[in-house]
């Protein structure tokens, strides 16, 4: 495994990031402890997860299920960089609480902190992120009551999710009037085929040193060689079929490609992304043992100038940052 430094902080994470979602829903606990028990074999310290995963309304489905791997101790908590997430509605089924719905206000933060603190069964999240921008929300009191996590130890770093470029540059200048760090990491969807934070978000990322944590790296299964999957008679849902048959072209294009490199697409598509010097550590969400140790070997992918100009005439981003991407 390869580290990096989260952003501009001091805090070293593995080049994947162990995304969670699929314990509980897709992934039962048994199974999920030993995908768990693996990514620490193979050096990947880095694990997200979320308050609302598991969907199952207010439980904290998946947020529990990690609480039970931590609890059996091995020195696990203290080998996993931690990370999850505060803004989705937590109330309780057939339970009216409108400060508990979606948001970021002060009270929502450092109760929904406590309660994942539970959950997880440990006394600090190493990084806590906010799932989305609350606009309604001034940024003098979320930061207030992240200074207060991170007093009382509870909070060690903060990161955003979903951010758009201008909500990240207004985050990060009032943390500064307020001689609080700020963000350091935002987590993004960002792939081949969805490169629309090219723009505005990973200009600011690289401005104020955030490190970025791309979501759906492989376009939700788009990536990771859907028509040679389809052929072998696998497939997916309505929406994914239909998404196949919309991009067929490309996908012609990019499954030839990475057959060209003697490589999987879904490799191609993660060390894509690792190139990219904004790229902290993308997330691979498996849902079984054989997706997890499958995506090591992106690691050691190189990609070529050539290469990379490829992948560009076939997934085409916007052209670059803004304003240079649609103006002079």
């Amino acid at each position: 495994m390869k580290y990096t430094h989260l952003g501009r902080s001091g805090l070293r994470i593995s080049r994947l990031c162990l995304g969670t979602m699929n314990f509980g829903p897709h992934t039962t606990e048994q199974e999920s402890f030993a995908i768990m028990d693996k990514a620490l074999e193979l050096g990947i310290n880095f694990f997200d997860t979320a308050d609302v995963y598991g969907w199952e309304p207010g439980e904290g489905v998946t947020e529990k299920i990690l609480g039970r791997w931590f609890a059996q101790g091995g020195r696990r908590r203290e080998s996993v960089v931690l990370a999850t997430k505060v803004y989705g509605n937590m109330q309780l089924a057939n339970m009216i609480d409108p400060n508990l719905g979606h948001g970021l206000s002060a009270r929502k933060i450092i109760l929904c902190c406590e309660n994942s603190l539970r959950r997880l069964q440990t006394e600090y999240l190493d990084l806590y992120q906010m799932h989305h921008i609350d606009r309604t929300c001034p940024f003098d009191e979320i930061w207030e009551a992240m200074e207060t996590l991170v007093r009382q130890g509870k909070v060690i770093y903060v990161g955003s999710s979903n951010f758009a470029g201008w909500d990240i540059a207004t985050a990060q200048q009032v943390a500064a009037q307020r001689h609080f760090p700020g963000l350091v990491s935002e987590q993004s969807h960002y792939n081949l085929e969805q490169r629309t934070v090219e723009l505005e978000v990973l200009p600011a990322c690289l401005h104020y040193g955030l490190g970025v944590i791309p979501w759906s790296p492989l376009a939700g299964g788009l990536l990771g060689g859907a028509l040679a999957k389809q052929a072998g008679g696998r497939r997916g849902s309505e929406e994914v079929e239909k998404r196949i048959a919309d991009k067929r072209e490309q996908l012609e294009k990019y499954e030839a490609l990475s057959r060209d490199l003697g490589e999987s697409p879904a490799d191609i598509a993660l060390a894509w992304l690792l190139q990219n010097p904004a790229v902290a550590s993308p997330i691979i969400g498996p849902r079984t043992m054989e997706q997890l140790t499958g995506s090591l070997r992106s690691i050691e992918i190189s990609l070529s100038p050539e290469t990379l100009s490829s992948l560009d005439e076939i997934w085409p981003g916007p052209g670059g940052s803004a304003p240079e991407a649609y103006s002079w």
